[in-house]
């Protein structure tokens, strides 16, 4: 299929590159238009896709065409698609606020839709996608795109009204997970371990626990429980982290991503 992505930023650019570097998409079926021409020259070089001048062209040459571009832009940019939009093109949105109906609104009433929410792990392979769907489109063309997204990492179908939880619980998350692992290494730093390897050891064992949870099927609770020995420090730290509230402050990040995607629908 011929992708075309108007916009190709941090999540655009993520997804763009995920899907080269899985083969997915081969570098002469992609297009991509941008803002800045000096960005866009850049990134099709360095990846080995094509350049479209307008919006206009990008539509017209594309079956899939993702929107990678910020909300604020969508009021500018889907008049452009709807000039060239016809039914059997397929509009894929990554915006956060940006319903489907509302999209369908600036195109077509009849316009193939399909809503994801992914996030940056997309650049290396390990996103986790949610992919919704309008009623125009049917089950092979939804087929082919949640194929595109889990060649980027794990992708699943859900209902366009989880969008704001998943976005709390994946979409966001990414942030919050960097941040504990900055902690952990900051902490190590402290107690005499270089940043670099600090890094290291707190990234992996984070991905370690996290292959856990998705390969063995034990609730993280008792993954928990199996790594505290009575008396000993792991124990230790587990019981400091809760009585400092740990999960309530992780949930209070994670809600208030959520409060705020909803209220950007509005």
């Amino acid at each position: 299929m011929r992708v075309g992505f108007i916009g190709a930023g941090n999540m655009g650019g993520a997804i763009l590159r995920g899907c080269l570097a899985s083969g997915q998409v081969l570098p002469t079926e992609v297009c991509v238009c941008g803002r800045s021409p000096e960005k866009l020259e850049a990134l099709c070089q360095e990846l080995g896709v094509q350049s479209c001048g307008s919006i206009r062209e990008l539509v017209e040459s594309s079956q899939v065409i993702m929107l990678g571009v910020k909300p604020n832009m969508f009021p500018e940019v889907l008049p452009q698609v709807a000039e060239a939009y016809s039914s059997d093109k397929v509009l894929v949105s990554m915006a956060a606020g940006i319903t489907m109906a509302s999209i369908g609104e600036g195109v077509s009433q009849s316009a193939k839709i399909i809503r994801v929410m992914p996030n940056t792990p997309a650049a290396v392979g390990e996103a986790m996608t949610s992919v919704s769907r309008n009623p125009q489109v049917n089950d092979e063309e939804f087929a082919e795109i949640l194929e595109l997204f889990q060649s980027i990492g794990r992708a699943e179908e859900v209902k366009e009204e989880l969008i704001h939880c998943v976005i709390g619980v994946s979409g966001s998350s990414p942030a919050y997970t960097y941040m504990y692992i900055d902690a952990l290494a900051e902490a190590a730093v402290k107690n005499g371990m270089e940043k670099e390897q600090a890094l290291v050891f707190a990234a992996q064992s984070v991905l370690g626990a996290a292959k856990m949870v998705l390969e063995t099927g034990v609730d993280p609770v008792q993954l928990r429980i199996n790594v505290c020995s009575p008396g000993g420090t792991t124990i230790e730290a587990v019981e400091r982290l809760q009585h400092l509230g740990f999960a309530e402050v992780v949930q209070s990040g994670f809600q208030a991503a959520v409060d705020k995607s909803r209220k950007m629908s509005r």
